[in-house]
């Protein structure tokens, strides 16, 4: 009886509840956990099931002071699904640049209206830039990279131990924010190869269209950058698939570093 009541003691209760807080965190807003319509009765269970296993660990490496107020817990709660939250938003900036970089040049080849249901967002958005998030999902399994997110989190549980202590310093919000920029590089690098092709196919077609007035210009381009798009779509998929990977690699490695 006396190992029950040590084990279910006020400290140990809001100890675990601090670490499924911050685990639920990280699944409100981590790729493949947050984009994709899990039920929430799997996500709580698997929160549950990797707090169990934390639980020991971080109550043997933190000294944690039990809130005296419901006010206190409060703020200690919240603060730990901040910082869950916070490492699984640095992880879908990733998936946030892919599907940007997809859009703009899906818009250029005259996809703009071509929109569909997208289950990892819940919105709409052009098929191809569906295609290409099941891509980046593919490579983010085939990585492990959902490991080093655990890992991420079990390591934040080190450098952010649970309690009253405020642990986003100015340079934690530097480095999210230099992440966060990010997404503009990524999705650069996947629309510049695929764009910059259409966009010089507009500028021929225009010449086309001054040399030959009675071409109706307009009719011919729109198939022509549609097939030239997906082709394109085809010959780039494998070198893009080989920068989302190292983009990867790299984010995970400086998440890695933040927390």
């Amino acid at each position: 009886m006396f190992g029950l009541d040590v084990l279910f003691s006020i400290s140990n209760i809001v100890l675990f509840m601090a670490i499924i807080t911050r685990l639920s965190g990280l699944f409100a807003s981590a790729p493949l956990f947050s984009t994709y319509p899990i039920p929430n009765q799997v996500k709580v269970w698997l929160a549950a099931a990797i707090a169990f296993i934390l639980f020991p660990i971080v109550n043997a490496t933190t000294q944690f002071a039990i809130p005296t107020s419901a006010p206190a817990l409060t703020m200690i709660l919240f603060k730990e699904f901040l910082v869950g939250y916070a490492i699984g938003f640095c992880a879908n900036i990733l998936f946030i640049g892919v599907e940007l970089g997809v859009n703009t040049f899906a818009i250029q080849m005259g996809l703009s209206a071509d929109q569909a249901l997208n289950p990892t967002s819940g919105g709409s958005s052009p098929v191809i830039t569906q295609a290409y998030t099941y891509l980046a999902t593919m490579i983010f399994i085939g990585l492990g990279a959902h490991q080093w997110l655990f890992s991420a989190i079990y390591n934040s549980f080190k450098s952010m131990p649970v309690g009253y202590t405020v642990t986003f310093s100015p340079q934690i919000f530097e480095q999210i924010l230099v992440v966060t920029g990010h997404v503009f590089s990524v999705g650069l690098g996947i629309a510049i190869p695929i764009f910059s092709v259409l966009f010089i196919t507009d500028i021929l077609l225009g010449f086309t269209s001054k040399m030959m007035p009675q071409m109706n210009i307009f009719m011919v381009s729109m198939p022509l950058k549609i097939y030239l798009g997906l082709l394109l779509s085809l010959i780039f998929m494998r070198p893009m698939a080989e920068y989302i990977a190292v983009i990867i690699e790299q984010f995970m490695t400086k998440i890695s570093g933040i927390f």
